[in-house]
């Protein structure tokens, strides 16, 4: 192998541009993103107190408040309840939250291993059983860091596509070659309505949606619409 000078490998005799190769690997990426499958556990101790860590995959604040009601009547001796979360898939918002700890030492490390997993649309919750001595500064961070380290471990983290939504509408003249294009694609079909006038939501990998997009409305008689909120 040879490296040419602009950015080139050469293997065998063929040219290969890398840095375009890593232009269409990260294209082919940006509409991927990580979550964990299942709800995980996680446990660390240090001088007495107990430090249990849970980890949920939600989709919205109020799948996360539903769980941290739960969570605070499972475990109503414990004294603090601290969390993280992460959610959305292009645009991700996070809280953290340290429960009646020294501000940034609960909340923060949490947040901190959702990022290090890189990881959203996930909830970590850390229940702290107070052991009689306290930790510091430095052992409250290094206790919920290393208890939100341990239950997203134990987890199955899985890769989950960006899927967007849109509206086909023609009329039952154009239905034949709609269902071929929805079949040689592979779409995901949400709802339809074939009537006189017909209409069909389907769903697709983000990176495909215009191009697929445009090949419907190549179709004389459909017309497209994004339902992207």
């Amino acid at each position: 192998m040879k490296r040419h000078p602009k950015g080139c490998f050469f293997f065998e005799g063929h040219s290969v541009n890398f840095r375009n190769h890593l232009q269409n690997r990260d294209k082919m990426e940006e509409d991927i993103y990580q979550t964990i499958e299942s709800a995980s556990e996680g446990l660390f101790k240090d001088k007495g107190s107990k430090f249990i860590a849970y980890a949920f995959p939600v989709n919205n604040e109020t799948e996360v408040k539903e769980i941290l009601v739960r969570i605070k009547k499972d475990h109503h001796s414990a004294r603090h309840h601290c969390y993280a979360w992460r959610i959305g898939t292009e645009e991700i918002q996070h809280r953290a939250n340290d429960d009646g700890e020294p501000s940034s030492t609960a909340g923060k490390p949490i947040l901190g291993q959702l990022q290090s997993f890189n990881l959203t649309n996930t909830l970590v919750v850390v229940v702290r059983y107070f052991g009689g001595t306290l930790l510091g500064v430095s052992g409250l961070i290094n206790a919920y860091k290393n208890a939100a380290a341990d239950a997203l471990k134990n987890a199955t983290i899985v890769s989950r596509l960006i899927e967007k939504e849109w509206q086909l509408n023609f009329t039952y003249n154009e239905l034949s070659e709609v269902m071929n294009l929805v079949k040689q694609e592979n779409l995901t079909i949400i709802s339809t309505r074939f009537e006189e006038k017909c209409e069909l939501i389907y769903s697709v990998r983000k990176n495909n949606e215009q191009r697929i997009a445009a090949n419907f409305a190549n179709i004389y008689g459909v017309t497209v619409k994004s339902l992207a909120i």
